[in-house]
């Protein structure tokens, strides 16, 4: 397993959490309101910037009303797998 920042998964990944929140009808401040983070959190992961954990990603999938597990498909997708 190499580096996963910038792999085709964790591109996937940022551009899937982008989409789902997009499809939610949501700013990055309103999702971050909902997870009591910062708005740079939101964008910090949206660019790439930040690497998100797997609870972190579950809260962040929760709070836009989307399913985490919709998302690892769409990165597992990504990787070949």
């Amino acid at each position: 397993m190499g580096r996963t920042l910038r792999s085709p998964g964790h591109l996937a990944l940022m551009a899937a959490l982008k989409q789902a929140r997009l499809d939610a009808g949501l700013t990055q401040t309103e999702l971050a309101e909902r997870l009591k983070r910062p708005q740079s959190f939101v964008a910090k992961y949206e660019n790439g910037e930040r690497r998100i954990e797997v609870v972190e990603l579950v809260e962040i999938a929760t709070a836009m009303g989307s399913d985490p597990r919709d998302i690892v498909q769409i990165v597992r997708e990504a990787d070949g797998r």
